[in-house]
């Protein structure tokens, strides 16, 4: 396909030294490339003369062929160029419900308007699968330990855990002042993962750690049914404080030992490095970065 190439163009140019110098060769590699092109066809291919370079009968026939199949060839790739580019196409993404319901749904509307021609597909699991596996361009973990073949873009978005509660809850109970009161005389909401391990409940303050394991009667694998019991007095619930801010600002619940929920560092989105950023996937990163630093100027003092 090379050789081929190179005598379209001396051919068409009528001149090896313009060839040469368009490819970047000098004039006698190209005329030694058609020399070995001529002795595998086994004919003539270019009337050669001090002054003029002209197709013979077969090189003609040979360049009538080529010209189409050339144009063809060179389309092709311009619009694959093109589409690699242009932000088209399915943006296939998988992320646990809090960052789904938290970060990612606030922006959707934004991205779409931004980028009519992508198709966002959005799917919503809290199990910790192989996420390039199964098909998608990038998922979004909190802590993700990244193999070597993934790239991660830390979103640099704090988030919190917070203890809530309903008042009627709290009002028959005595006052919880450090984390170890919870393992007492206390119902505590448990969220499940899909593999069937308990969220453990982790505080924090002034160097000081605590990690529990909630206990109590109420199991549950989804945050809106969480929220719901809490609200109704059922116990109390581990969240994060974007789920229960509504309810908070309400007087439905009441945030319990906030001196020990300090912010944690944001989710990360990663994807494989195994292959091109699909032009979807670099118009997402893009825009979450400029959304991220946007929201860091706005509440910078």
């Amino acid at each position: 396909m090379t050789d081929l190439a190179a005598f379209a163009r001396v051919a068409q140019l009528r001149s090896f030294k313009l060839a040469a110098t368009e490819r970047g060769v000098t004039p006698s590699s190209m005329s030694q490339t058609i020399r070995r092109l001529e002795d595998e066809m086994g004919t003539r291919l270019l009337h050669r003369t001090t002054r003029s370079v002209t197709p013979t009968q077969a090189g003609k026939a040979l360049l009538d062929g080529l010209a189409p199949a050339f144009d063809a060839i060179s389309r092709t790739v311009e619009t694959i160029t093109a589409r690699s580019l242009e932000p088209i196409g399915k943006l296939r993404i998988n992320a646990p419900p809090p960052v789904a319901h938290l970060v990612l749904a606030p922006l959707i509307s934004d991205f779409l308007e931004q980028h009519p021609r992508i198709e966002f597909d959005l799917s919503v699991d809290d199990g910790l699968i192989d996420v390039f596996e199964a098909g998608f361009d990038a998922g979004i973990r909190f802590e993700e330990r990244l193999s070597q073949d993934a790239v991660g873009v830390p979103l640099r978005l704090p988030m919190r855990m917070i203890a809530v509660a309903a008042p009627r809850y709290l009002a028959s109970k005595v006052p919880i002042e450090s984390p170890t009161d919870l393992m007492a005389d206390h119902r505590l909401i448990r969220h499940r993962f899909p593999n069937g391990s308990v969220f453990p409940w982790a505080f924090e303050k002034d160097g000081q750690s605590f990690t529990i394991v909630p206990a109590g009667p109420l199991t549950v694998d989804d945050p809106v049914v969480e929220l719901r019991a809490a609200i109704d007095g059922a116990g109390i619930a581990f969240m994060f404080d974007g789920h229960a801010a509504q309810a908070v600002s309400a007087g439905l619940l009441t945030p319990i030992l906030g001196e020990w929920c300090p912010s944690f560092s944001g989710p990360v989105l990663y994807y494989s490095s195994r292959r091109h950023v699909p032009a979807p996937l670099a118009a997402f990163i893009a825009f979450l970065r400029a959304r991220i630093g946007r929201s860091h100027s706005t509440s910078s003092p």
